[in-house]
């Protein structure tokens, strides 16, 4: 890696006497597309027989598709929905899971200004009542609704009111009317839909992502063409090595959300890479799959979620030949969407350097669906995780006071208009000067030098009070917590508000407690390991050793609970990228946080 990685921070500060100031980077954020459309077409053009997307089949075979290839579907998809009369009142609604059909028709619909919402697979297939799903369905009026295989979300389909609505399969059709997706790649493009391609531009929606939510019914955001494409040049401006070689990924993040999505698979479309889909994820059953591509495929970026970086890494540092494989040709390693545990950043470094006789970079960014997301990202090495580096060119960071925290709050052409048929959650999100209000806290790495970057502080809505008014920094204290007993501890949620001292809900990661365990039974259950006094030994001595640094009652953990059941996807507990939902899981575990504050404690309680 001869050549920089990354453009040189500079950054501007405007100071207020308010006590807020707004960052900005001195750079103009260049031109950019109108549509992602330009991007597709360029590459067809340019690189048509390149491979731009591949997944496996059921064999376990490559499938893969090349940007020419792409190209030609996407406007005979195009033609198909303008044929079917699909506009901005009937938007295209997607329930399956990442694949080339899903990229597809996404791909198609916005050639033509048709939005698409992809929604979450949880919803379709772990939900009971599908409570969530109905509403989304409800907001969006959908003309058309696509599921890959219709068997799979056969009950999701029936249990929804789509009267009138056109479904489409790629395999197996549902008990129920249903349109082959090949009949979509069968059309030839037409005058009609070349002209409503050339007529899509920087306003026309593109997308409406939902967001997760910690609490009630998920937000449809608004996402426009200029959104995408502006952030995807301002990532450019950031990283300028992606123009000298296009990236190859592995990437299992989902496209409902905007890291997989917008991230991720725009910008293998921007700079005309290959994008592997990966069919697995972190989870148990499911990570082997995603390590048997990344035995064969090596990739040049690789973003992934703490949680999946954590399991990953157990693989890296005993298998040689997958270690070998995945640092080949590696430009650097990306976390996101939660904080990663500094012992994790040093396990990730070590493999690396082990394997590859260098450290590879790691670098973060932050953002919302509602920025596109990237509204900060790291551009500059860095010696530890934490900082979410600076504003991109073409971008407006405002920190502003609230308590004894800086919020963060953003401006600039990636910005959502805000959300789908709700003007009154639009209302509420935007200050006087038209900044976004994210809700998320940051501070100078160096308060003395802006450019060293912004160190993520929290959400301000997860903070709360101990009974002696003394305010608790939440996202800070889980992140130490879960480094202080790694890596005993997959996750965990902080506990406390209007008590008198920290409680902690821990989620084990069952195969390190076991490793704890020689004696235990091969088979023997969550629930039995945490109960073992060696894995509660080390907890306690982990805790011990945060505490004796911490400073006052603020960042004192006075007791644990071990949980045998893992967060919950459908409860919302868990998202699909794998963070936990700090409000959700003390919700719905409302009763394990009396047990754990009770007095006088029970023998499950670690106190410490």
């Amino acid at each position: 890696m001869s050549d920089p990685l990354f453009a040189t921070p500079d950054i501007a500060i405007e100071k207020r006497g308010d006590g807020s100031c707004i960052l900005r980077s001195r750079q103009p954020l260049l031109p950019y597309p109108r549509r992602l459309g330009e991007s597709l077409e360029h590459w067809a053009r340019t690189a048509p027989d390149r491979v731009f997307l591949a997944e496996r089949d059921g064999a376990g075979a490559w499938r893969r598709i090349t940007y020419a290839a792409a190209w030609h579907a996407a406007r005979a998809i195009g033609a198909a929905l303008l044929a079917r009369g699909l506009s901005p009142e009937g938007p295209v609604v997607i329930l399956s899971e990442n694949g080339i059909d899903h990229a597809l028709l996404t791909l198609g619909a916005l050639q033509v200004g048709v939005p698409v919402a992809p929604v979450s697979v949880a919803y379709s297939r772990l939900s009971q009542d599908f409570a969530k799903l109905r509403h989304i369905v409800a907001l969006v009026r959908p003309g058309l609704v696509y599921a890959r295989d219709g068997a799979a979300f056969a009950k999701p389909l029936v249990a929804l009111d789509l009267a009138g609505v056109e479904i489409v399969v790629s395999v197996n059709p549902p008990d129920r009317a249903a349109t082959a997706f090949a009949d979509l790649l069968a059309t030839q493009p037409s005058t009609a839909s070349d002209a409503a391609y050339a007529a899509t531009g920087p306003d026309t929606v593109a997308k409406i992502l939902f967001t997760s939510g910690s609490t009630g019914l998920p937000k449809g955001v608004i996402n426009t063409q200029r959104m995408l494409c502006a952030n995807q040049q301002m990532i450019a401006q950031l990283w300028p090595f992606l123009e000298r070689r296009p990236p190859v990924i592995v990437d299992w993040l989902p496209w409902n959300h905007t890291f997989g999505a917008n991230h991720n698979f725009n910008m293998v479309l921007r700079h005309g890479g290959t994008l592997y889909i990966d069919d697995g994820k972190p989870a148990p059953g499911l990570i082997e799959r995603s390590l048997a591509t990344l035995r064969e495929i090596s990739p040049t970026l690789y973003f992934n979620v703490p949680l999946g970086f954590a399991m990953l890494v157990d693989h890296l540092e005993r298998d040689k030949a997958l270690a070998a494989n995945f640092f080949r040709e590696l430009d650097f390693l990306f976390y996101a969407a939660a904080s990663l545990p500094q012992p994790l950043w040093e396990r990730l470094e070590r493999v690396s350097l082990k394997a590859r006789g260098e450290r590879v970079p790691m670098v973060s960014a932050w953002g919302a669906t509602e920025t596109a997301p990237m509204a900060t990202a790291v551009h500059f090495p860095i010696a530890r995780a934490g900082n979410i580096g600076l504003p991109p060119p073409g971008a407006e960071l405002k920190l502003v006071p609230h308590g004894d925290k800086l919020e963060l709050r953003v401006r600039g052409p990636h910005v959502t208009p805000g959300y789908w048929r709700r003007p009154d959650l639009t209302a509420a999100a935007f200050d006087d000067e038209g900044f976004y209000v994210t809700g998320d806290a940051g501070r100078f790495e160096d308060p003395a030098a802006p450019a060293r970057g912004i160190v993520f502080d929290g959400r301000l809505a997860e903070n709360f009070k101990l009974t002696s008014g003394i305010w608790v920094n939440v996202g800070a204290l889980r992140v130490a917590a879960i480094a202080a007993c790694a890596p005993l501890v997959a996750d965990a949620v902080i506990t406390g508000h209007d008590r008198d001292a920290i409680g902690l809900l821990v989620f084990p990661n069952v195969a390190a407690c076991r490793a704890r365990c020689p004696k235990v039974a091969v088979d023997a259950s969550a629930a039995e390991i945490i109960a073992q006094r060696s894995v509660r030994d080390t907890l306690r001595a982990g805790l011990q050793r945060h505490n004796e640094t911490a400073e006052g009652s603020s960042t004192r953990i006075a007791r644990a609970l071990l949980l045998a059941e893992p967060p919950s996807i459908d409860a919302n507990e868990i998202t699909d990228k794998g963070y936990i939902n700090q409000r959700a899981v003390l919700e719905r575990r409302a009763a394990k946080v009396e047990m754990l504050h009770r007095e006088p404690a029970g023998a499950e309680i670690i106190l410490l």
